[in-house]
């Protein structure tokens, strides 16, 4: 009886033990992540990114189907970027980008009441500092470990980054058709123009596009993409921008 008491008593605590060390494994694993990130984002407050994860998935699929395939990426400063195309992006994916601290949740509570009368996901409350964090580190599955990661390294972001940077950021690394990557070759590839030279008209065809960039031909006018970008160009007068 007592031999097999204790027997009982030693398979506990190796059984403990075994948990204390998986559970201290994975608290140091999630730390040293987000200290990857962390240090990530304070490079990025000066530099600007070579690459992102978002990128890297694009070009390797892209290299699927032909090996020599490369990305269109080309950094430009804020100021070399249109003021139509910083309003019209704002006023498209982001209206009160300067009144959060990287989290809409007047959006987010609309989202959720929209997305429990419909049963299912129809809306979504993305800001761009949030956007902005999937681009630069995370996969596009949708998981709430995905999520979760996703606000940790928003509020990352948020604490760190000017919204002049963070915008700056988002700008420059948005995708804008199949391996297009940044305002600048977004700009040059759609509309043959710098950056800095698009049109009220264009940057709110790119803003409209912007969601889902590889579903447009180059420059195309769709009567849909004609209503979103009429509604986009009365609304960029009316957004903060920083």
């Amino acid at each position: 009886m007592a031999a097999r008491r204790f027997g009982a008593w030693r398979a506990l605590i190796i059984g403990w033990k075994a948990f204390s060390y998986t559970l201290a494994g994975v608290v140091l694993a999630f730390g040293v992540a987000q200290l990857y990130f962390y240090v990530h984002i304070l490079y990025w407050e000066e530099h600007p990114p070579a690459s992102t994860a978002f990128m890297e998935r694009s070009l390797e699929a892209l290299q699927e189907k032909d090996a020599r395939a490369q990305l269109r990426y080309e950094w430009v400063p804020y100021e070399r970027i249109s003021m139509h195309l910083k309003r019209a992006v704002v006023a498209a994916e982001d209206a009160r980008f300067l009144d959060h601290d990287g989290f809409d949740w007047e959006m987010i509570q609309k989202a959720l009441s929209r997305n429990e009368k419909s049963g299912r996901l129809v809306a979504g409350a993305s800001t761009i500092s949030q956007q902005l964090a999937k681009n630069l580190f995370l996969s596009a599955e949708r998981t709430w470990l995905r999520k979760g990661e996703e606000a940790i390294i928003t509020w990352m972001l948020e604490k760190t980054l000017s919204k002049r940077r963070i915008l700056e950021l988002y700008l420059n690394i948005a995708e804008w058709g199949d391996g297009i990557f940044g305002a600048q070759a977004a700009a040059r590839y759609h509309f043959g123009v710098p950056a800095s030279a698009l049109t009220p008209e264009q940057a709110a065809w790119l803003a409209v596009v912007l969601p889902s960039p590889r579903r447009y031909q180059r420059g195309r006018l769709t009567p849909y993409v004609a209503s979103r970008v009429s509604t986009i160009f009365f609304r960029m007068g009316e957004v903060q921008i920083p």
